[in-house]
């Protein structure tokens, strides 16, 4: 029986989902049930015998699918954050069926007719209702609504082919993610990393029966954290090699072909939109308009990344006594930033205690920009036994609730991310939102201290950002919710976020010794600052090789693209090589075998979309500290221009109200050391 749970309107604060009555049997039917409701909502809209009006047509088509949401919103993250074979089967099964679902709702000719009727009512509408009709008018027409019938039907199966296809890539990803984690036999070979660490890989090693033994597992990006700190050559080149091979060994986890037979398939839909490319489709719909636009931004900083990497390369070859390799880069970089600025982020740690970056940081900047307060819940249950749940008020007012799960396990996808169950919409009734953050993090044995990483400390501000903007975003429409906002803007409010790590008032509230109470160093702080562009030629190769290598493949014809898996290294030394990022001791952030975000997750040929909203991150950085910084009339300008708009309005257009102009390149270039 299909679990009322997932398909109906929870009673618990803030509808949070009833995760302790939804078995993974339970997927299935409800999945069945949604989609077959919300086609008989879009035959009662375009059975209607009146004419076409925004409220006979728009309105019950943004209600149309209200189970579903809710249904896919509980699936997608169980598979994402703790998925099982039972899940995965669901996934399989129901990917090509959900593609098949959206294309019985956008290339309904009836349904089309009626947009293009309302349409030209637009001039009569409010703003957000006439935007919403203007967003539906365009997403329907790139998704082929205006084609002819025999088109509609191939672009029907290579939609379900390209679903299915991305399902395959995760699942294959995952799979060899797990199986390539470094086992390492003697705690000797783990030496420069914390006792924390090395608890976190003996519990990773106990929980696949390998006691006495230690567990390395693999995190999404090129470079595995550990890497700078492991003092052992040997053991950094296999953690360095099993990143840096998933999904390209052959055998049933080799995800190459998979990737080549996506690009193949997206590339051909491209065509039969009438575009030239899958780029081309892509950032239409986006702020960038074009890929051409994309590319010159992207190969513009290419260059002068490159050189910087280059001397950064020759300091730390200086520093080891020998030519650095991708392995060593991290642990020599560490080396060369102690020696030049006298910082060791390594070292640090102790100052990063998981629990006071939540409460005192992360939090606390959310209090003095917008108000917010958070209340542990821990009679509400999440998916899982580790994630915490928080209640969150705005002066006192609940607003919704914020979900945390910040610990690794084999069942959780690499990476981090944020996602929502409920999201506010007016007309749906529904004055909050939930929101859930996933991290990473290696979890330590029971009673130590979960002490952070640097990097890992910037990914929870991040994501955090992002969990900020579905809260506080305000709209009527359910399409207009939340983060529902363009591709390459969605990055930009979680980017800003991160401003915060080492703002004064921020740090000194949360940076404190976990075991003697002591505050970080002001020294160390200033030293920190003044290292901010250190090690900068590297980051930005890596981010925008793997940015290239995205726009590359996704820049190529259906005959154009590989057949060979063999051949997909050749093409990324090739299309690196063309823009000078072809540094062997610089990989890619994301190689192809292992690139989720391009061949599943959503940001094919949209990887760009990080540097890209950080032109508006860098810009809205210098206007936080022209005009006082962490004050609540900041942040709630901010909020008003920004966060707090949904995609009810243009944000580019909202941003230049603001800022009274566009935001220019000089603030990213200086942040990047590229000045």
């Amino acid at each position: 029986m299909t679990s009322d749970a997932l398909l109906g309107s929870s009673d618990l604060p803030h509808q949070l989902p009833r995760f302790a009555e939804i078995s993974d049997d339970d997927y299935g039917p409800a999945l069945e049930v949604a989609m077959a409701d919300q086609i008989a909502a879009i035959a009662a809209i375009t059975g209607n015998p009146e004419p076409a009006t925004f409220d006979n047509t728009l309105v019950p088509l943004e209600r149309s699918g209200i189970a579903l949401t809710r249904v896919l919103r509980v699936f997608s993250n169980k598979a994402s954050a703790d998925s099982s074979p039972a899940v995965d089967a669901v996934r399989a099964e129901f990917a090509p069926r959900l593609a098949a679902h959206s294309d019985a709702i956008l290339l309904d000719a009836d349904l089309w007719a009626r947009l293009q009727v309302v349409d030209g009512q637009r001039s009569t509408l409010e703003p957000e209702a006439s935007y919403l009709v203007e967003r539906y008018v365009i997403e329907f027409r790139l998704a082929g609504a205006a084609l002819g019938e025999d088109e509609k039907q191939r672009l029907r199966v290579l939609n379900e082919d390209i679903s299915s296809k991305e399902t395959a890539f995760e699942l294959a990803l995952q799979a060899d993610s797990n199986d390539l984690a470094v086992v390492i036999d003697d705690v000797a070979d783990l030496d420069g990393l914390t006792p924390g660490e090395i608890s976190a890989a003996a519990a990773a090693a106990d929980t696949r029966g390998l006691s006495g033994k230690y567990l390395l597992t693999l995190v999404l990006p090129t470079a595995h954290p550990h890497l700078a700190a492991l003092t052992d050559r040997d053991v950094r080149r296999r953690l360095s090699a099993a990143q840096r091979t998933r999904g390209s060994r052959g055998g049933d986890h080799d995800t190459r072909s998979i990737a080549l037979d996506i690009l193949r398939l997206r590339a051909e839909r491209a065509q039969l939109l009438g575009f030239d490319n899958h780029a081309a489709v892509v950032t239409a719909d986006n702020t960038a308009g074009t890929p051409k636009a994309v590319r010159s931004l992207l190969e513009r900083l290419a260059a002068p990344a490159a050189r910087n990497a280059r001397s950064e390369q020759d300091a730390l070859s200086a520093q080891a006594g020998f030519p650095v390799e991708a392995a060593d880069w991290a642990f020599y970089a560490e080396k060369v930033r102690s020696a030049q600025y006298d910082v060791d982020l390594a070292a640090l740690r102790p100052w990063f205690e998981a629990e006071r970056v939540l409460q005192d940081g992360v939090f606390f900047a959310a209090e003095r920009l917008y108000g917010l307060t958070f209340a542990e819940r821990t009679d509400l249950q999440g998916y899982h036994p580790e994630v915490r749940v928080f209640e969150v008020s705005q002066d006192g007012n609940p607003i919704g609730l914020y979900l945390l799960d910040l610990y690794t396990r084999d069942s959780k996808r690499g990476g981090a991310w944020m996602s929502s169950f409920v999201s506010q919409s007016e007309l749906l009734g529904v004055d909050t939102a939930v929101v859930v953050n996933n991290l990473n993090v290696p979890k330590p044995a029971a009673g130590e201290a979960t002490l952070l990483t640097w990097d890992e400390t910037r990914t929870l501000f991040h994501e955090f950002g992002h969990a900020l903007h579905g809260l506080l975003a305000r709209a009527t429409y359910p399409k207009f919710s939340g983060t529902a906002v363009f591709r390459d803007f969605v990055e930009y409010p979680s980017q800003v976020n991160e401003m915060w790590i080492l703002w004064p008032e921020v740090l000194a509230n949360y940076a404190v010794h976990h075991e003697t109470g002591e505050p970080i160093p002001a020294d160390v702080v200033e030293r920190i600052k003044a290292a901010e562009t250190f090690n900068e030629g590297f980051a930005t190769s890596e981010y925008l090789a793997a940015a290239l290598l995205d726009l590359a493949w996704h820049e190529l014809a259906p005959e154009d693209v590989p057949t060979d898996p063999a051949a997909v290294l050749t093409f990324e030394e090739q299309a690196l090589a063309a823009v000078g990022l072809d540094n062997t001791a610089v990989p890619p952030r994301y190689a192809t075998s292992y690139f989720a975000h391009s061949f599943s997750s959503g940001y094919a040929s949209a990887y760009y979309s990080y540097i890209w909203s950080e032109l508006l991150d860098a810009d809205t950085v210098a206007w936080f500290k022209d005009n006082g910084g962490l004050t609540r009339e900041n942040g709630d300008r901010y909020c008003r221009h920004v966060i707090g708009i949904g995609g009810t309005r243009d944000p580019l257009e909202s941003y230049e109200e603001w800022r009274g102009r566009p935001a220019p390149i000089e603030p990213l270039l200086a942040r990047r050391g590229l000045a």
